[in-house]
């Protein structure tokens, strides 16, 4: 439920904050009085396209700011989205407030319970807590693309007909390989032969995950033999007495002398036995580093057959990736990918079978699913269409209301979904094509409405529809846009009566109305006015008390001082009687 909405510098909205009630809201005013921004800035924070023109002239930016406490329904369906996006408000998990700013540099923000989101993620949130009908819901209704989502809403198979989509989904994966394995036997064999030789290649290299990295190692110690030698041989004779010149002592030599005099210290002083074990220590470390370049130097052997070897392995394995990959890590994934789809190929006549069989069963399946679904659907069509009758006759609309039901027999016949002994097409909504369809004169055979209804009979229409369909809406929040076009005083009242009514069914009913026997059925009225304040235009809105209702129903009937209290007043007691 929506209970705050805060809006500051949008178009010419300076600062609007309006606190909503959770039934019936109206929102009333002349033309142009800024009804129209309010519901700009709804669909501002519901995640709509942001316009720099919204901006109120000569400011930076514009920023709305919707508050919605959560029922326990809607909570069950956005805790788990919000949990895994760290949305959830700290104070209270069941408060949710998104924000919405458009700067005047192009940039917007959006932000839930103060944090940064996309509007990817405010739009998929924004359609679990508000449902906006307007005008141009007139046009989209009468199109029959539009029938099958509303028949399936109001019949509650959304769920259902996501299993069948989720099949044929499936199918046409299958179907898309299968298509891929039919293709030209040569381009099979071009392949075959192609991955063949990829393989053979790069297994008869017999490549070893870290191989490379060794080979640079060893290539570097044995092209710089001579000078491994030079040096570890210069090392240990300095460092020991073996390879030196017998009248220069080597440190070896030295350490001995420093530890025979360290030795005498220790004897003579007992502070020095430390220094004596130090001492000794270094000369035993000094001593293991003399034998380690001994070795070093003892096992350095020049093989220029075992460089020339590298040299190749090494030019072989850059060949390897120049064609293969960038590593021999690469190089090997694709051996294996290569050896994946030869198995693949080689295979294709077993899997083609395989694939035959299934889209078969898949089929099949689509069929059984489509024809459960279609029965389903029938049901809720001839329910829907009682529904809407009553409606109309609420509305002063003697029409009789019908959903056709189409099936096609599929071309070519093998791609059709089984029903019984017919091929029938499908797609991801399964089997029907619908049509809703009306009668808008007794006596007169169903047809399409939008070759039937007149402009009148249009609005009403709708407006059944909406009202029946909202029933089943499980969203929320429900705006509607001054869906009183082409609707009289008289069925004002009717009207006024059945969006009221939807707030028993646990809706908040937000509406947009020119009609005072509409707007007198409202629980919360709000009137929409603008001022010349310093020289600019303002939009305000203000909550209306009794009085003030009374007086702006009257203007809305077009009287004056008396009789616009006489009528204000005798349209608020209308509206309290049918709400009894």
């Amino acid at each position: 439920m929506l209970t705050e909405l805060h809006i500051r510098d949008l178009a010419i909205i300076t600062e609007v904050h309006l606190q909503l009630g959770s039934a019936f809201n109206v929102l009333t005013g002349e033309t142009g009085a800024g009804k129209s921004i309010i519901l700009d800035a709804v669909s501002l924070i519901l995640g709509g396209r942001a316009d720099t023109t919204l901006i109120r002239a000569g400011c930076e930016k514009a920023t709305v700011e919707a508050t919605f406490e959560l029922t326990k329904a809607v909570w069950a369906r956005l805790h788990p989205l919000l949990d895994e996006e760290e949305l959830v408000h700290e104070d209270d998990p069941r408060l949710l407030v998104i924000t919405r700013e458009v700067r005047a540099n192009g940039r917007n923000m959006g932000r839930i319970n103060g944090q940064k989101v996309t509007l990817t993620l405010m739009r998929q949130i924004g359609d679990e807590l508000i449902g906006i009908h307007g005008q141009g819901e007139h046009l989209a209704l009468l199109e029959a693309r539009s029938h099958l989502p509303l028949l399936d809403a109001y019949a509650g198979l959304d769920e259902e007909r996501g299993k069948l989509t989720a099949v044929v989904k499936q199918l046409r994966h299958k179907e898309k390989e299968l298509a891929d394995l039919r293709r030209d036997e040569r381009t099979r064999e071009q392949q075959q032969d192609m991955f063949r030789f990829q393989i053979e290649e790069i297994e008869a290299a017999n490549l070893q995950p870290d191989e490379e990295d060794e080979l640079r190692t060893e290539r570097n110690r044995l092209a710089n033999m001579e000078q491994l030698a030079q040096n570890s041989a210069a090392a240990y004779a300095i460092l020991s007495s073996d390879f030196g010149d017998g009248d220069v002592p080597s440190v070896s030599d030295l350490l001995g002398e420093v530890e025979a005099a360290i030795a005498v210290l220790a004897k003579l002083d007992d502070s020095q036995a430390e220094l004596l074990g130090r001492v000794q220590g270094l000369l035993s470390e000094f001593n293991d580093v003399s034998a380690e370049v001994r070795d070093y130097h003892e096992n350095l052997e020049h093989d220029p057959q075992r460089l020339s070897y590298i040299e190749e392995r090494l030019e072989l394995i850059n060949r390897l990736k120049r064609k293969y990959g960038d590593s021999i890590n690469e190089i090997l994934a694709t051996r294996d990918h290569a050896a994946a789809q030869l198995d693949k190929i080689e295979n294709s006549g077993e899997r083609i079978n395989t694939l035959t069989q299934e889209i078969e069963r898949d089929l099949r399946t689509i069929g059984q699913m489509g024809q459960a679904l279609s029965h389903k659907r029938q049901a809720a069509a001839k329910k829907l269409s009682h529904t809407i009758e009553t409606e109309l006759k609420d509305l002063k609309m003697n029409a009789q209301f019908g959903v056709d039901f189409q099936h096609d027999t599929a071309v070519p016949l093998e791609t059709g979904a089984y029903v019984n002994d017919q091929r029938l097409t499908f797609d991801h909504t399964g089997l029907d094509r619908v049509e809703f369809l009306i009668s808008a004169n007794p006596g007169e055979p169903l047809k399409s409405m939008a070759k039937v209804a007149s402009g009148g009979e249009t609005a009403r229409l709708m407006l059944a529809l909406k009202t029946a369909l909202a029933q089943a809406d499980h969203t929320p929040t429900l705006i509607f846009d001054e869906i009183d076009q082409g609707i009289g005083g008289r069925i004002g009242s009717i009207v006024g009566h059945k969006l009221w009514s939807l707030t028993k069914s646990e809706h908040q009913v937000i509406v947009v109305t020119h009609l005072p026997q509409m707007a007198s059925f409202g629980d919360t009225h709000f009137h929409v006015s603008k001022q010349v304040v310093t020289g600019r235009t303002q939009t305000s809105v203000t909550q209306l008390d009794h009085q003030a209702r009374v007086l702006e129903l009257g203007a809305m009937l077009g009287t004056k001082d008396d009789l616009a209290k006489v009528g204000g007043r005798s349209l608020l007691q209308e509206a309290a009687e049918a709400k009894k």
